[in-house]
């Protein structure tokens, strides 16, 4: 029997859903394996000696199915079954004050690279030290990571700081939390953008990060300087945080390069509600400056991707975004409903992007399990839009 190409295309989607539902089925298994023996828990942890020493080990898992429900890439297939995170997540303490980090991200490659590797001096709430590769200080949306949003997506069209690895930098940061934990600090000093030959850093400026984020309502939940964009009701939050950053010589060529300058205020609003479940708003603003100089591109002179070289783009952005946790219990967990809107304006090129996402999330146990439907617009000036929907779980163990 001759095979159609329609029915050669309808059995290759059914059998990347088939992959989907083995890879859904053997996640959903092993979070029932960890429900059954209690309540989901953030890695394990294991004793080296006293209360101080210790070693954990963890790992995060984002599958997805996603398919283009509208002017997909001519050549490509709308639907993709894949992964979009596996990360292993491991730490140690020493003793009372010195502490590391480690943790690898698998690629979609099937490649093993280096996501946080940095040395820990935490003598106090107020101030700390971190040296290696991490997270610089930045935005919100950043300091969540794809793990601690309200919905799915990452919100790319308007949080575009440079970073190596997902955002990561390699250098150093001072942090601390002040007044009961109600202000949270962090500065760093970081490998600078562009230092490639016939790039614009020639001279080896660094990078130079700051944030500042302060809780008016309960104190500041999160660990370290890092965030989240909803807490699933767990806490009454109004953070209102400023970034910036700044490096001399940080775009351009060799021939043609400026200062690299941007800066953002984002404020994150969520109210338990009681009964009524939990209400939650959040919203940030950008600006990023090149002074009229175009950047290379991110793979100038043979750059790779995880090489802090080109991309960056001067504009202006927004975000805004709204979540509304519905108190009742439907099977395991509880639904929430958001809403995201994004823009870009590109300055220089006089261009604009905007993205619009709106979906659910089914809740079973905060950030540790969830599953998520996400429905995304995106809208270009000069190419056409792109509509796409996306169905994600996420584990967190």
């Amino acid at each position: 029997m001759t095979v159609t190409g329609d029915e050669q295309a309808r059995d290759d989607a059914r059998l990347r859903r088939s992959s989907f539902v083995k890879i859904v089925s053997k996640a959903a298994l092993a979070a029932g394996l960890l429900a059954a023996a209690g309540p989901a828990q953030a890695r394990v942890v294991l004793p080296l000696g006293d209360d101080d020493q210790w070693f954990s080990v963890g790992f995060g898992l984002r599958p997805f199915f996603s398919d283009v429900t509208r002017n997909n890439a001519p050549g490509t297939n709308p639907d993709r079954v894949d992964l979009e995170s596996f990360r292993i997540f491991s730490s140690a303490s020493f003793n009372q004050y010195l502490k590391a980090t480690f943790n690898t991200e698998i690629t979609s490659n099937s490649t093993i690279q280096v996501l946080d590797g940095y040395g820990q001096i935490e003598p106090m709430d107020e101030i700390n030290v971190w040296g290696g590769r991490m997270l610089p200080p930045s935005d919100r949306a950043n300091l969540d990571g794809p793990y601690y949003l309200l919905g799915w997506s990452y919100p790319g069209v308007v949080s575009r700081y440079p970073g190596k690895v997902s955002g990561r930098m390699d250098g150093g940061t001072i942090w601390g939390k002040l007044f009961e934990k109600r202000l949270t600090y962090s500065f760093g000093v970081y490998d600078g953008h562009n230092q490639i030959v016939g790039a614009s850093n020639q001279s080896g400026h660094p990078l130079f990060a700051g944030r500042v984020n302060l809780n008016l309502l309960d104190p500041d939940p999160d660990p370290a300087y890092y965030t989240s964009s909803t807490y699933f009701g767990g806490a009454d939050v109004l953070g209102i945080g400023f970034a910036i950053q700044h490096q001399e010589d940080g775009v351009g060529n060799a021939l043609q390069r400026a200062d690299f300058t941007a800066w953002n205020i984002d404020v994150l609003f969520e109210k338990k509600l009681g009964e009524f479940g939990a209400a939650t708003f959040e919203g940030a603003y950008y600006r990023y400056y090149t002074h009229g100089v175009n950047d290379v591109a991110a793979n100038f002179n043979g750059a790779r991707s995880t090489d802090l070289v080109g991309g960056i783009r001067p504009g202006e952005a927004y975000m805004l975004g709204a979540g509304y946790l519905i108190p009742y219990v439907i099977g395991w967990g509880r639904l929430q409903p958001f809403f995201r809107y994004q823009s870009f304006r590109d300055t220089l090129a006089a261009t604009w992007e905007r993205q619009y996402d709106m979906g659910v999330t089914y809740v079973i146990d905060g950030h540790n399990l969830r599953v998520t439907a996400n429905y995304a617009i995106n809208q270009f000036t000069a190419r056409k839009d792109i509509d796409r929907f996306i169905l994600g779980l996420q584990i967190q163990f």
